[in-house]
């Protein structure tokens, strides 16, 4: 990566349309609807972030839109994604939620609009049909250039061939769990098939890669922290991590990557079995 001001510039991934999207993002789930998310959005793009990731279902966007406000980074300069929660599926349903979302983060438009999950057990039983009605609804966002891109989060191949059968733009983003002990290869296979880029979220397991010896002897061995090492793993996997902190210096040295993981360390990581996650089987949630 270039760096400039001590900082790492972002290097982009190309999405199936052309768009350029930056190769790390700042995750804001779980992140206070109050000042301190303002804070963090403003530290991350001073540091370096210009990717945002949102969510409608993280009841913050608020705050995120005042942190992006008061960063003063211009919109152009950013690309910020959110996501539909499950109990707006439907076509209208699916228009009138993406209106709440630009309101609330003070926005005209998204970079990436995304499907939270694919099967919510509101719609368990006609969940091909919801999700086929909310792609139409984000395809006539996408033609009317009210998002820049489209795609989808927690599906699994079965769940994006259910759209392929009918859409006219297929998904150009799945964001799905990823770190060491939950590598989702099937998933991410499928995703290189058919052109669609993998977002990695959770790429430090909620926190459990702090206590994997591997991890801790790999990190060592390669200069830096369990953290910087495991979003350089995501990045070698060729996915997009999205790292969340409300620290500066956690936001600031999640961006330093200028380092390689060996082929070898990237064998142990790969095969860590002790930092499961907050995976949940996107067939069978209850929420």
């Amino acid at each position: 990566m270039k760096r400039k001001g001590g900082y790492a510039f972002m290097e982009t991934v190309t999405l199936s349309n052309g768009k350029q999207m930056p190769a790390v993002g700042f995750g804001t789930w779980k992140a206070p609807s109050d000042e301190i998310t303002v804070n963090a959005v403003k530290t991350a793009v001073e540091c370096g972030y210009t990717h945002i990731d949102a969510a409608a279902a993280y009841h913050n966007e608020i705050w995120v839109g005042k942190g992006i406000r008061e960063s003063g980074i211009k919109r152009e300069d950013l690309f910020l994604t959110s996501k539909l929660w499950n109990d707006d599926h439907g076509y209208e349903s699916t228009l009138r939620a993406f209106e709440n979302t630009i309101t609330d983060l003070g926005v005209d438009y998204l970079d990436l609009y995304l499907i939270h999950w694919p099967v919510p057990v509101k719609f368990h039983d006609d969940y091909i049909e919801k999700n086929r009605e909310t792609w139409k609804a984000f395809e006539e966002l996408y033609k009317a250039g009210k998002v820049k891109a489209i795609g989808v989060s927690n599906f699994k191949p079965h769940h994006i061939d259910e759209i392929l059968e009918v859409c006219e733009i297929p998904p150009m983003v799945n964001q799905i769990e990823f770190h060491p002990s939950c590598l989702q290869k099937e998933t991410r296979a499928y995703c290189e098939e058919k052109n669609i880029i993998v977002e990695a979220y959770s790429p430090l397991a909620n926190g459990k890669v702090f206590q994997c010896e591997e991890i801790r002897e790999i990190a060592e061995r390669c200069g830096v922290s369990a953290a910087q090492l495991c979003v350089k793993y995501a990045l070698q996997h060729n996915t997009v991590p999205l790292v969340k902190s409300v620290t500066r210096e956690r936001i600031k040295d999640n961006l330093k990557l200028d380092f390689t993981i060996s082929p070898e360390d990237m064998k142990i990581l790969d095969e860590v079995s002790t930092c499961e996650g907050s995976y949940r089987d996107s067939d069978h949630i209850d929420f």
